[in-house]
């Protein structure tokens, strides 16, 4: 974007449809795990920003297919000054306690997630100041031009400073460390819903806010909001075909034509903006749970080749997804800027080639290694992980699958305690700098915070911090392109396949599959 290039954004969803005559009731929510923490900074993970968005809002949202919509800001844009955006805030916002929004809760808010405890920092991590120019104007000055900045700000919630500050809040929860704070199991914000109770694992309940600033350009028909996680695959749809929930998030693959033929459900189904992985511990001397020892057989890329030969993409889409996945070669899915048909190369299935290759990198007879799954986070992701047992098994490698819930399986990944893992990814900016930060870059204070690989490359780190401050975007574009070529080479995960979602719901409801899995059900018309 050039020098002082404006963005002004349309009010939301202008022309909306206003509340129809369709009576408003309550809606009970099922899926297979739960927010892992009401902390909005606390945790960068799908379901947890999932059930935030009805309490807390960013600035900027997205819809159902990624594209943003104003939030708490009208309108932004870059001032004369290439370094500092201007956001105009909505005026006349109230958070659930009734306490006024304002410039000093975005500023509060965003300065919380820059905590070392926050697992959002990384997003601002090129802003310089945040300045009040009024109660509803801010202006965020970068290190350097930073054209991503909006795109960044997306599942960064906007907290109230004077309830933080009156609640002792004003810490990000350490959720590696299980610490807790008050915000972890309350919640004030400016959402559609306000947090009635939480019980974690168990029931989450919302009712409509009646006070919200968008009744009446939002449907907002749902009167009350139960969210349940449930756990198993057959208990949850058992749930939805006796009544007991009326939509449920996670549909497991096996059901959904069943579910299909149903004519007292709809199932809506369609990608997401994420792809699942294998992860491997490629920097320490050793690994901590093989039986291979002096040395780590992760670090030698000829091995990390034979696992990419030896995963079995096509049999993993056909008899674990039953059809409902894609697979791929790149953890970039389809839609994000960066990726293109030619990096997404998926190499043959090869067991024979694949042990070979193992024997010269001097494990003729394969090695062992402890593999950590999470069985409540991805669809079939348990199931997927002992497809990729069987496939090594092949070749020598014996996996010893540790499947447990993504609450201890996903800080064992923050915490580099685990040698290798899957783990699925999305990318909410539509930018592959998103991946690089999060996935790729030395682990740090800052950035990193999810590269459990321990793979540490300079260059790449060098490159991904100056993609925040390119504006000419031929020569961005050339970047990104010229990092993918080096880490595909590098084989540093094992891409397995973009995820596609089902929804299955009530027939009075209409919930079209979110591109990121977040659902705003704020947005939802009840038919009669």
């Amino acid at each position: 974007m050039s020098t002082g290039a404006r963005l002004l954004v349309s009010t939301l969803l202008a022309g909306a449809l206003l509340i129809g005559a369709a009576e408003a009731r309550s809606v009970k929510w099922a899926r297979s795990g739960d927010s892992l923490t009401l902390d909005p900074h606390a945790q960068n993970e799908g379901p947890t920003h999932a059930l935030a968005h009805h309490i807390y809002e960013p600035l900027i949202i997205r819809d159902n297919q990624g594209k943003p919509l104003p939030a708490l800001a009208v309108s932004w844009m870059i001032t004369s000054d290439p370094t500092v955006w201007e956001f105009k805030l909505r005026e006349g916002v109230k958070f659930h306690d009734g306490t006024p929004f304002t410039a000093d809760d975005v500023i509060f808010s965003y300065d919380r997630a820059r905590q070392p405890t926050s697992d959002m920092k990384s997003l601002l991590s090129s802003i310089d100041a945040l300045i009040k120019v009024d109660d509803h104007t801010l202006q965020i000055k970068t290190k350097g031009p930073n054209p991503l900045l909006p795109a960044n700000l997306t599942d960064l919630f906007i907290m109230s400073k004077a309830w933080a500050e009156k609640n002792n809040a004003t810490k990000v929860q350490d959720f590696k460390n299980k610490e807790e704070n008050y915000a972890v199991r309350n919640a004030n914000g400016t959402g559609p819903f306000v947090l009635i109770s939480r019980e974690p694992d168990v029931k989450t309940v919302m009712r409509r806010n009646e006070s919200y600033w968008g009744k009446g350009q939002v449907p907002l028909e749902i009167t009350e909001l139960v969210y349940t996680p449930i756990k198993a695959d057959a208990t949850r749809i058992a749930a939805l075909l006796s009544g007991e929930v009326d939509f449920v998030q996670d549909v497991p693959v096996q059901d959904i034509q069943r579910l299909q033929g149903d004519d007292k459900l709809r199932v809506a189904v369609g990608p997401e903006n994420r792809s699942i992985f294998l992860g491997m511990n490629v920097g320490d001397p050793e690994l901590k749970t093989s039986n291979i020892k002096g040395k780590n057989p992760f670090a030698d890329k000829r091995v990390r080749h034979a696992i990419n030969m030896a995963v079995n993409r096509q049999a993993i889409q056909r008899v674990v997804m039953r059809g409902q996945s894609i697979p791929t070669g790149i953890i970039a899915p389809p839609g994000v800027n960066g990726y293109t048909k030619d990096l997404d190369v998926i190499p043959p299935n090869d067991a024979a080639k694949a042990k070979a290759m193992l024997a010269e990198a001097g494990y003729p007879d394969g090695f062992s290694v402890t593999f950590h799954c999470p069985n409540d986070r991805y669809v079939n992701d348990e199931a997927i992980c002992q497809a990729v047992v069987g496939q090594l098994a092949q070749i020598g490698i014996k996996a010893n699958l540790v499947s447990q819930s993504k609450s201890i399986h996903f800080p064992l990944i923050q915490k580099n305690e685990a040698d290798f893992y899957l783990l699925g990814w999305g990318v909410p900016t539509f930018d592959s700098h998103y991946i690089f930060t999060f996935l790729y870059h030395t682990k740090t204070d800052k950035e990193g915070g999810w590269n459990g690989t321990r793979y540490s490359n300079p260059e790449i780190d060098a490159m991904t911090v100056g993609l925040t401050k390119e504006t000419d975007l031929n020569k961005r574009n050339q970047t990104i392109a010229q990092m993918w070529k080096v880490l595909q080479d590098q084989t540093i995960y094992i891409p397995i396949h973009v995820q596609t979602l089902a929804y299955a719901m009530k027939p009075d409801l209409e919930i079209p599959v979110d591109i990121s899995n977040q659902p705003k059900l704020k947005f939802v018309k009840i038919k009669k």
